[in-house]
């Protein structure tokens, strides 16, 4: 998952309490292991904890070997926010250097040289736009599946 700086700023001020990205994606990943995911339409994704919501938008990925990924961002310059989840691995270093770290294989690619985001995951990447209280529905969705349990 990505991050807004919008997002980011929220996740500081509401979870995390510092600004230290290995932080923020620490508290982020814990928020996500507690909440429940709603699938609002094709583009949007709600994480809510039932007091908390996460509004997110699906990226369009590839699906790349990691050979071909290195391939790509063999000649960026600088460092680029990175962020591995299926190891929760969250940095602010060099493409390369980032890659050495993940294990073979065939995953989902995401880079916006602009913004200088890199993800790699199983999983589809989500871009975090905001965290924000939850909504009464949201609340009672949660609620109602935690007394079924």
């Amino acid at each position: 998952m990505l991050l807004t700086r919008h997002a980011e700023e929220r996740l500081v001020k509401r979870l995390a309490k510092r600004r230290k990205l290995e932080r923020v994606y620490s508290e982020l990943w814990a928020f996500l292991d507690r909440s429940r995911r709603i699938d609002v339409n094709e583009r949007v994704v709600i994480f809510t904890d039932g007091r908390k919501s996460l509004v997110c938008a699906r990226l369009d990925c590839e699906r790349l070997s990691l050979e071909e990924i290195k391939r790509r961002v063999e000649g960026l310059k600088g460092t680029y926010r990175c962020v591995f989840p299926d190891k929760r691995l969250a940095r602010e270093t060099s493409p390369i250097k980032f890659l050495s770290e993940i294990p073979d294989g065939v995953y989902c690619f995401y880079i916006n040289r602009e913004k200088r985001n890199l993800y790699i995951g199983s999983e589809e990447p989500l871009l975090a736009i905001t965290l924000r209280p939850a909504k009464r529905r949201e609340r009672e969705k949660v609620n109602r599946e935690s007394s079924e349990t």
